[in-house]
């Protein structure tokens, strides 16, 4: 049955997913698009609902089939309506956030204070093809908000996200070197990594918090030219994690 009223039940918890409040209460985030909703289904993600437009079920009509998601025909404008895109592509999917899984990779990462969605995406995204599998927020935006779930580009499909206190990760971390991304710091490029660690990127206009940086094993920092005072965080964590990791081959 097509739906064509905002106020149907089921469209009224979707939309209501954009908002934090409501993805803590249901245990659910959304994705938009073709390829992260059928990257969803082809990875085994736990999808509860998804909705799609007459145009999108048509295209998205093969891969719905592999799911046991609840599927819903709506119009084009309730979708305008619960898009949180300029352009909808015509199918939506809330999925079950999954329980996190502490595992023993060797590279780790804490990100305290990180407050941009877009920076946030990023890093996990830059985190999966790097194979960085763990991420432990202290302080830090929402790592499932449709901003942030965009630009990880499906990346928010492959890590364990911790959303942590400070006292929390840092008994998760024990025994493992924190290495603080930082503007005072050793030159990242004449330092060699140990085999385990933790990499730690800080707010993106105050950097990591006095108490982080207390507990510090190291302190790194990127080579600039004067007059820049510091990177976006999300280029920051990349440069700085794919050096690291690299600098020991």
């Amino acid at each position: 049955m097509l739906i064509t009223s905002k106020s149907n039940p089921k469209i009224k918890k979707i939309a209501s997913l954009k908002q934090k409040k409501y993805r803590e209460e249901f245990g659910e985030y959304l994705v938009e698009g073709y390829k992260m909703v059928k990257e969803a289904i082809e990875m085994g993600m736990d999808l509860a609902t998804v909705v799609l437009t007459e145009e999108g079920l048509l295209k998205m009509s093969d891969i719905v089939e592999k799911t046991n998601a609840e599927i819903v025909e709506i119009s084009e404008s309730v979708m305008d309506y619960i898009s949180d895109s300029v352009t909808p592509q015509g199918v939506i999917a809330s999925i079950k956030k999954p329980t996190p899984i502490k595992g023993n990779s060797k590279i780790k990462v804490l990100l305290d204070g990180v407050s941009d969605p877009g920076n946030m995406g990023t890093i996990i995204r830059t985190s999966v093809a790097l194979g960085i599998k763990e991420l432990y927020l202290i302080n830090c935006c929402d790592p499932f908000s449709p901003k942030a779930i965009r630009s990880s580009m499906s990346g928010i499909y492959s890590v364990d996200i911790f959303e942590e206190t400070l006292q929390e990760a840092t008994e998760d971390l024990k025994g493992i070197p924190l290495i603080v991304a930082d503007m005072k710091g050793e030159d990242i490029f004449s330092f060699i990594p140990p085999e385990k660690y933790c990499l730690v990127i800080g707010n993106e206009a105050n950097g990591v918090s006095e108490e982080v940086r207390k507990i510090a094993d190291k302190i790194i920092s990127i080579p600039m030219e004067r007059g820049i005072e510091s990177l976006n965080a999300g280029v920051s964590f990349a440069i700085t994690a794919y050096t690291l990791k690299y600098s020991r081959r």
